[in-house]
């Protein structure tokens, strides 16, 4: 890791920022929003809507700011996260931890004081999966990693629901469910055209410790589950035809790529891969959230 350079405050908070992860904080916010629209049938609490999306926003980004503390070093030495403030040494990790901390009590205090409790401890529940047992125990010592750690990534659209409900449902773990069998095959195909980042890092990913074509094998069997349970929802009545369309055209597409990356794998075919699959996971919840308004429409 290089040494400690401390750079202008300033540029240290906008460092900060980064450190957050704000672009997959964002799509964590997409889902905990989905499922709280999901969880009501008409308009939503939007004072409680707009503290929970707050105080969920704030703990995932704190979350993200103690895993890039923890893996500095291995930051250092892949290319995919190099540039990290942390791993250039170029923020204190005291204060970044300071910060990090200040980012969870807050998030955890407007939870408590304006959404509900349960939703609170889960999102606490949730920080700890991932920014202790994930980042700390699983991903150093384990290529199954991303099967276990999945299910703190799996968390915000149950935590929205809850945040609304005040109780987990079988809707709410379906959803939960969706995202759960997702993640491997999301995360496998950027392992795949990053293996050699992990290898040097000394991650014992999947392409790394069990190769391509495992790896690729794996993405098409996890994909092949994750189609089935895409309609789930149908099958419990919880959407109807918009969503069952958009679940079957996504999911068919998804499918066809992961055939494809088996069959003839590609670095480039990996990369298109991982990108269908941020862009499957966002059209299929807003396919869920549009079928959801469509129904409460024809009931009218």
């Amino acid at each position: 890791m290089a040494s400690l350079t401390l750079q202008p405050a300033r540029q240290q908070w906008r460092a900060m920022w980064q450190l957050t992860k704000p672009k997959v904080v964002l799509l964590i916010v997409f889902c905990a929003v989905i499922g709280m629209l999901l969880a009501v049938p008409g308009v939503p609490d939007i004072p409680r809507m707009l503290a929970a999306t707050a105080g969920i926003a704030l703990v995932a980004g704190a979350a993200a700011m103690i895993n890039c503390l923890v893996e500095r070093t291995i930051d250092a030495r892949m290319r995919r996260t190099a540039w990290r403030a942390t791993a250039r040494g170029e923020v204190s990790p005291l204060l970044t931890l300071l910060v990090a901390l200040s980012a969870l009590g807050l998030g955890m205090a407007l939870l408590i004081a304006l959404v509900n409790a349960l939703t609170a401890w889960l999102t606490l529940g949730t920080f700890a999966g991932y920014a202790i047992v994930y980042t700390l125990l699983l991903k150093p010592n384990t290529p199954q990693n991303i099967v276990i750690g999945g299910a703190s990534g799996a968390m915000p659209p149950l935590l929205g629901w809850v945040a609304m409900t005040g109780e987990v449902s079988a809707m709410a773990m379906l959803l939960f469910l969706i995202i759960y069998t997702w993640t491997p095959p999301h995360f496998w195909a950027l392992a795949l055209y990053r293996r050699d980042d992990y290898q040097r890092a000394g991650l014992p990913m999947l392409p790394v410790t069990h190769g391509a074509r495992f790896t690729t094998l794996s993405i098409v069997l996890y994909t092949v589950l994750l189609l089935a349970v895409s309609l789930l929802p149908v099958a419990l009545r919880g959407s109807g035809v918009l969503y069952l369309l958009a679940a079957l055209l996504l999911g068919g597409r998804f499918l066809w790529l992961a055939v494809a990356l088996h069959r003839n794998y590609s670095d480039e075919l990996a990369r298109r891969c991982f990108r269908w699959s941020i862009f499957y996971l966002s059209w299929l919840f807003a396919a869920l959230l549009l079928d959801h308004y469509l129904f409460l429409a024809l009931r009218l």
